[in-house]
């Protein structure tokens, strides 16, 4: 359009106006004249006029707006004036300053002393130590030539040797957070190839393996900051964390203890054809603690199955605050659980749990780590919606991270807050254990947040792979309690993927805004084969900030889209 003279190239001035077209975008060049005395320029005063009405930063002074100015204004008559140019302007709002996402945010900024059991820890299924991901899953196999081997059993992926995964741990361990990581270990292994299983840990993992109890913690979980740079080893554990430390130091080489575990079905919880009160539950667990436990326990595992176990000695007193411990019921949880057993439910079991008995297994996640897998039948590696499962605080929610998709966009967008350190510290009312909270009936606090989103426009966006006409359009969906999940989408936008103006104004109240994930997905419309997706942003609620905002876009895959972005409005207020 620009070669007006038809010779294959452009004069300067012509490329000048390409670059406007692309940097002087209408919607800004409006907010820009709304604080500009003439048009022109825009003097420090109006600069932090705009700063404190439009973006709500409200500690900002006068000498924060000469900073931005002497940082983003590239004219220097204008610099040295202490004024602004539109130039100027547009390069503020789209520096990494005018983001949606908080600064606060991108840093570690919640309290790290409280027990593990009171944290959201990001957790993969499968061995992937990226984004913060602080719990693996190591699937442990009998190798050739005494060399224990990993694979994700019944899958189609490659052996590794067990020593090659542990080093490539051991190097980026502490990469993207210094909090702990805890290897849970699907052990498969004879008790000799645990043997050497053991002898890697330590000798690869050094000090940075956590062998032995804490001083200050013999019968709590220590905290993430207690633990900073530890490796945790999660598996079977025979005796106590007294006796492994009174082991230790001595040969344990040839030592196996063989023992017998209770294998239940997956449904051994007592039916329920519909959910369970709190207070038929607190009833339920006064009752338990006047009658014989022993007794009690018994009618409630009527399933009862065994199976023999062989573990090795040095294996087992690697395990120390993370032991697994085969999940029976709630009601066998609450009297007979210990303080450092965790839990793996698969997600069939956990569902029904959190649809019938919510109040319950909530009680159980303020005491103990709880983690969900996915079901045996994922062998595609697909993955379940983890929200469910953080909505009633389970620690722990293991997603295939090599799967794009939806749950890993909510578990890539949740993991960005609290500096993407990989643990978020639970809401109290999924700590309290003197407060009621269910998410099927949740109203939170009683003080919801009213969100008010503006769509104005999208930035270059993303080019459809199947068609060079792009008709654009953005859904804004709420995830978090079921009563907060909604989504609302535009108007579409024919042919315009360069620079499409929505101005469409979206408000929702959310009653749980500390669960609620808000995720911004853009799509290009198809009659035939459906609408295809060019890109989206996940974001915690309370990570949003207010005012005018750039959203960055990332690909399925996960990718950063920049420039591709949208520019909204954001406000909210809690009632």
């Amino acid at each position: 359009e620009n070669d007006r003279q038809k010779q294959g190239k452009i004069t300067i001035e012509e490329f000048r106006a390409i670059y406007r077209s692309i940097a002087h975008r209408e919607e800004i060049i409006e907010i820009f004249n709304t604080y500009s005395e003439n048009r022109k320029i825009l003097s420090g005063n109006s600069l932090t006029e705009f700063l404190t009405q439009e973006q709500y930063e409200l500690e900002i002074d006068y000498s924060a707006s000469t900073e931005i100015i002497q940082k983003y204004e590239p004219i220097d008559e204008m610099k040295n004036k202490g004024q602004m140019s539109f130039e100027g302007f547009a390069r503020y709002m789209f520096s990494p300053e005018c983001l949606l996402f908080k600064e606060k945010c991108k840093t570690v900024y919640q309290d790290m002393n409280q027990p593990l059991n009171d944290y959201f820890i990001s957790s993969s299924h499968n061995t992937a130590l990226v984004k913060g991901c602080r719990c693996l899953e190591i699937d442990c196999w009998d190798g050739a030539e005494n060399e224990p081997v990993v694979y994700h059993g019944y899958t189609l992926t490659s052996k590794l040797l067990f020593k090659t995964v542990i080093q490539a741990i051991n190097k980026y361990a502490f990469v993207s957070s210094e909090y702990p990581v805890v290897l849970s270990l699907e052990n498969h292994c004879s008790p000799s190839q645990q043997e050497v299983m053991a002898d890697i840990l330590q000798s690869t993992f050094g000090d940075f393996l956590l062998s032995d109890m804490l001083d200050e913690f013999p019968d709590t979980l220590p905290s993430p900051e207690a633990l900073k740079f530890k490796i945790l080893v999660k598996n079977k554990k025979i005796g106590t964390l007294q006796e492994t430390r009174e082991r230790k130091g001595t040969d344990k080489q040839g030592q196996v203890i063989e023992y017998e575990e209770d294998v239940y079905d997956d449904d051994n919880e007592e039916p329920l054809k519909e959910p369970e009160t709190r207070d038929i539950f607190l009833s339920r667990v006064q009752q338990e603690k006047e009658r014989d436990p022993s007794k009690l326990t018994r009618g409630a595992l009527a399933k009862r199955r065994t199976r023999k176990l062989k573990i090795a000695l040095a294996l087992s007193d690697l395990v120390i605050y993370t032991k697994a411990e085969k999940f029976r019921s709630l009601q066998y949880s609450r009297l007979h659980q210990q303080f450092n057993e965790n839990n793996s439910i698969g997600e069939s079991q956990a569902r029904k749990l959190s649809k019938l008995k919510a109040h319950e297994l909530i009680f159980h996640t303020r005491s103990f780590i709880t983690r969900v897998y996915p079901k045996m039948f994922r062998a595609d590696s697909s993955n379940f919606n983890p929200q469910e499962f953080w909505n009633v605080g389970c620690q722990m929610v293991a997603l295939n991270f090599q799967t794009p998709g939806l749950p890993m966009d909510l578990q890539n967008g949740k993991f960005l807050d609290n500096g993407g350190s990989g643990y978020l510290l639970k809401p109290d009312f999924l700590r309290n254990t003197t407060l009621s909270f269910n998410p099927s009936e949740a109203i939170g606090d009683g003080h919801p947040i009213t969100l008010t989103i503006r769509l104005i426009s999208g930035i270059q966006l993303p080019v459809s792979l199947f068609s060079s006409k792009i008709d654009t359009l953005v859904i804004v969906e709420v995830h978090g309690v079921p009563n907060d999940h909604t989504k609302q989408q535009t108007r579409v936008v024919k042919n315009n993927a360069f620079s499409p103006r929505w101005n469409e104004t979206f408000t929702f109240i959310i009653q749980v805004p500390e669960l609620a994930l808000i995720r911004f997905v853009v799509e290009s419309q198809g009659f035939i084969t459906g609408n295809e997706f060019l890109g989206q942003y996940t974001v915690p609620l309370l990570c949003m900030n207010k005012g005018y905002r750039r959203v960055p876009l990332f690909s399925k895959a996960g990718a950063n889209l920049e420039p591709s972005s949208l520019f909204v409005y954001v406000w909210y207020i809690r009632e």
